[in-house]
């Protein structure tokens, strides 16, 4: 009688195809990552009035990542959900295609609200949103994480004036920042 050779268990296949896929997911994304722009990333200015800073923001400067890569006309809504969490909805146009991404927040330093952990897939709040830095009045707003890799100057209004936006470039610079490193956001 011929022996027949051993067959892989398919439960065992599926498991390394999986491991597989994620590993190349995880080193894809990770070579994806933009370059720290700032090593010490500072606290936040000053404390953050949530309802204040609730409403539509106009990007003007973005340090470049995957979502957002060739992206324009992008801006970010900010609404209440209930008393601790906040909607987040980022949207931008590449190629004439408007694309949106939705996420949830929570306030992560509820001394200051100047902190945020953001969702955009699930349960699982991981994203750092720190508002380093704002206007008095809510007209500009610096934000970034903790790890210094990404940074956006946002604004109230789509196409702020020059001296509002090197004061912003200026401030950006002043709390570590390579500003240089930052794109310009076209709003149309």
């Amino acid at each position: 009688m011929a022996q027949q050779s051993p067959r892989p268990n398919a439960a065992l296949l599926a498991g390394a195809g999986a491991a597989a896929l994620g590993l190349g997911g995880f080193l894809y994304f990770r070579s994806k990552r933009p370059p720290v722009i700032n090593r010490a990333v500072p606290e936040p200015a000053k404390p953050v009035d949530l309802d204040r800073y609730l409403g539509r923001w106009y990007e003007i400067a973005r340090h470049e990542y995957l979502f957002e890569e060739g992206m324009d006309a992008v801006t970010a809504d900010y609404s209440r959900l209930s008393a601790d969490k906040i909607g987040v909805t980022n949207a931008g146009t590449r190629g004439g295609k408007r694309k949106v991404a939705r996420a949830k927040g929570v306030v992560a330093d509820k001394d200051t609200g100047a902190k945020l952990k953001l969702s955009f897939f699930g349960p699982l709040y991981v994203g750092d949103y720190w508002v380093l830095d704002h206007a008095d009045d809510y007209s500009w707003s610096i934000v970034g994480e903790p790890g210094g890799r990404y940074l956006w100057l946002l604004s109230r209004s789509p196409r702020p004036g020059d001296k509002e936006v090197d004061a912003l470039f200026a401030r950006a610079k002043s709390l570590g920042y390579d500003t240089g490193a930052l794109r310009r956001t076209h709003q149309p």
